[in-house]
């Protein structure tokens, strides 16, 4: 587990500068730089987390396993105490594999508004962990632009409406599982680096954008901000979690692993958005169940996803 104390935020690190050279958006993302120093909450960031309803946070179990989960709850559960310092209402769910993670370790925490395509990124150590919520003392906050969010209205569940099904742990894929991903637009990852601590990013496109083969899975990396620090992680620690919801069950799948990053030729098959880039995951750990108390009805693609360039069920699993 990395030591909160050897946080280090100022400038990019070497695998997201290793990554940038090699995609050869070096220049472009100097310009970026600022947005991983050291940072505050302004009142804008403390507005947007007071009305959001979902985020995910992260951070290692008991045994030192990361993992990526749903943090839940009313607008107002996110709540800005300082602007370096954010207490979140509520913490995992019973059942959930980071339900009562420990404090004193590095977080990365995404709050996501998906019906108006926005998300902010918070990044920091988890100071507190209880009952009554999760407290991070805040080195990095930034927002990323809405690029492949599908829009949904997220709404809360009635107690009495949800069932109490039971979660199954595993170390491999069972059928349901692959069939959430297929289904899925939508994804959280979570990775992590030995100096930098935690980061929990959005990943979304056209259903079938994630591909499973071989017992594992795979997903081109699409065009953004050129920071690359979801892709620069792995490159320097291979360790990642991934986060699938299914929002209209509410069923989850929560995945531990590894990623690694493979370079191919622009535009081969299933590069849809032709950057040579995919990310493959091997799980290692799995964890699924009906942990999401929110639910939406619809879903408005977003205007921007690549069209998929190939068939995401050709191998079989």
């Amino acid at each position: 587990m990395t030591d909160p104390a050897r946080v280090d935020t100022a400038g990019f690190h070497a695998g997201e500068l290793a990554v940038q050279r090699r995609a050869g958006v070096s220049r472009d993302a100097a310009r970026l730089s600022a947005m991983v120093a050291p940072a505050r909450l302004g009142a804008g960031a403390a507005r947007f987390l007071a009305e959001r309803t979902f985020a995910a946070i992260t951070a290692r179990d008991t045994d030192g396993t990361l993992w990526l989960s749903p943090l839940t709850g009313p607008p107002g559960f996110l709540h800005v105490d300082s602007p370096a310092s954010l207490t979140a209402r509520t913490s995992p769910a019973e059942g959930d594999p980071l339900h009562d993670l420990p404090a004193d370790q590095p977080v990365g925490l995404i709050a996501v508004e998906f019906a108006l395509r926005r998300r902010l990124r918070v990044n920091g150590t988890l100071a507190d962990s209880g009952d009554d919520g999760l407290r991070v003392d805040v080195h990095q906050a930034f927002g990323n632009c809405p690029q492949y969010i599908q829009a949904r209205r997220l709404r809360g569940t009635p107690a009495a409406l949800r069932s109490a099904a039971p979660v199954r742990r595993g170390t491999s894929l069972a059928p349901d599982d692959v069939d959430l991903i297929r289904r899925s637009d939508t994804f959280l990852v979570g990775t992590t680096h030995p100096t930098r601590g935690n980061d929990a990013s959005h990943r979304g496109g056209a259903p079938g954008f994630v591909r499973v083969e071989g017992g594992g899975l795979w997903w081109p990396d699409y065009s953004g901000n050129n920071m690359f620090t979801t892709l620069g992680n792995i490159h320097a620690d291979p360790d990642a979690a991934l986060l699938f919801c299914d929002f209209t069950t509410g069923h989850t799948l929560h995945l531990s692993g590894r990623a690694e990053v493979e370079w191919t030729r622009p535009g081969a098959p299933g590069d849809d958005d032709h950057t040579g880039r995919r990310v493959h995951f091997t799980p290692r750990h799995v964890v699924a169940g009906r942990l999401l108390p929110l639910r939406a009805d619809s879903v408005v693609p977003a205007p921007d996803n690549p069209r998929l360039t190939a068939p995401p069920q050709a191998t079989a699993p």
